[in-house]
């Protein structure tokens, strides 16, 4: 799905730069940026090995 969206950021940008509509190619820009950075960050983490947290317990009661 996020590449479905890069790619149509990058359609919508080369439309922007034939009709010249410059406030629209810089938040395109912003916006790819994002996707981008996001996309570096789910790879990143999807690298990391899950931590095992153990098996929860009760604390004994106090009297």
């Amino acid at each position: 799905m996020v590449i479905e969206i890069e790619k149509d950021l990058i359609l919508r940008r080369k439309r922007a730069e034939e009709e010249q509509w410059l406030g629209e190619i810089d938040g395109i820009d912003m916006t790819l940026t994002f996707v981008r950075t996001k996309q570096a960050d789910a790879a990143r983490l999807a690298q990391r090995s899950p931590v095992a947290l153990g098996i929860p317990t009760t604390r004994p009661q106090r009297n």
